[in-house]
């Protein structure tokens, strides 16, 4: 009896291994790799680990780690043409993502068809930080071209932070000189005179203006000098968002060749899916992006200040011709700081 007592359990314990093993052959880990602008850190830390949560209780077979890969968006898009195997995109500017088609064809040229508000699950717009009781009393665009002030932004040719800043207040000062261009180029001339430093990304210009102390003013997106206030010290600092701006998309998309070699389409596509979802927006909007979900909006209308916002394409045209007018090695924005050495 004992004898057959020990033989019954040893095969129990046999089917018990053989069914962890079969269960283990069956697993596979996932990782997703995203590829996002400097400042998104904090807000994609906390995203990943509610998706991760969520895709793995209901994939327990296919255990999920979502990593990050941050720096200036057009670095970012750069690093991918030259090889960084990233399965999706969260990027500041169109332009950042659209040049993975143009350049590599590694996203087709419907992109921004393949999901709501033209890929765009949130947006932003441009706002100030200022110093402990605006001591430089500004509000508008037209503050930052005075002579006693200094800025800091980061360089509009590596980061689509500083190219919605310049095209932010470019737009503007067209709009309160509609009939006086060379009005325009003249504040544009001294606003861009009185950057102090140009850094490569938003954090590094947060840097330069929190940690060292340069300037009087920082520009960012909205949701970058709430999220600065905040950690660094609301007594300390405030936010000046101007009457007039600019509305600034934050495109999303998959990698369809990376996702193929990656074998990630169905994870790629359901972290991006979860952008959308109402506990994402209500993520998103608590730091300080606004969304288009109406009701998450409605839940936070005291954290985002009434702004007149304008699209780019209906100041500028789209971002190709943008991209070659101001930005291209020669364009506006060159012409502009060549003047300002003179």
């Amino acid at each position: 009896m004992a004898i057959k007592n020990n033989l019954l359990g040893g095969l129990a314990t046999l089917s018990l291994l053989v069914g962890i093993n079969a269960y283990s052959a069956n697993a596979v880990a996932v990782e997703l790799l995203n590829s996002s602008y400097d400042i998104g850190r904090e807000l994609f830390s906390n995203l990943n680990l509610e998706f991760e949560k969520q895709w793995n209780t209901q994939h327990p077979q296919n255990t999920l780690t979502v990593k990050q890969s941050h720096g200036g968006s057009s670095k970012q898009a750069l690093s991918i043409l030259q090889g960084l195997r990233a399965d999706i995109v969260t990027y500041n500017q169109v332009s950042d993502v659209q040049i993975l088609h143009d350049r590599g064809n590694l996203i087709p040229a419907n992109w921004q068809q393949r999901l709501p508000n033209n890929s765009s699950p949130y947006y932003s717009t441009m706002a100030f930080l200022v110093r402990k009781n605006n001591p430089k009393h500004i509000h508008n665009w037209d503050d930052l071209s005075r002579h006693d002030v200094k800025l800091v932004f980061p360089n509009p040719k590596t980061s689509g932070n500083g190219r919605y800043t310049y095209l932010a207040a470019w737009g503007a000062f067209e709009q309160q000189y509609p009939q006086v261009p060379e009005k325009v180029g003249q504040q544009m001339l001294r606003l861009l005179q009185n950057v102090v430093v140009f850094d490569t990304g938003g954090r590094g210009a947060t840097t330069s203006f929190i940690e060292r102390g340069l300037g009087d003013v920082l520009i960012s997106f909205e949701s970058e000098v709430n999220n600065i206030r905040k950690q660094y010290g609301e007594d300390n600092y405030q936010v000046i968002v101007p009457p007039m701006n600019i509305l600034a998309e934050f495109p999303v998309t998959w990698v369809d060749k990376n996702i193929q070699k990656n074998g990630t389409e169905s994870a790629a596509k359901a972290y991006l899916d979860y952008l959308y979802s109402p506990a994402a927006q209500q993520m998103i909007a608590s730091f300080n992006y606004r969304v288009f979900d109406k009701d998450v909006m409605e839940s936070q209308q005291g954290r985002f200040p009434a702004t007149r916002l304008f699209r780019l394409e209906e100041q500028f045209g789209n971002w190709s011709q943008v991209m070659k007018t101001h930005f291209n090695t020669g364009g506006i924005f060159d012409q502009i700081l060549a003047e300002g050495r003179k």
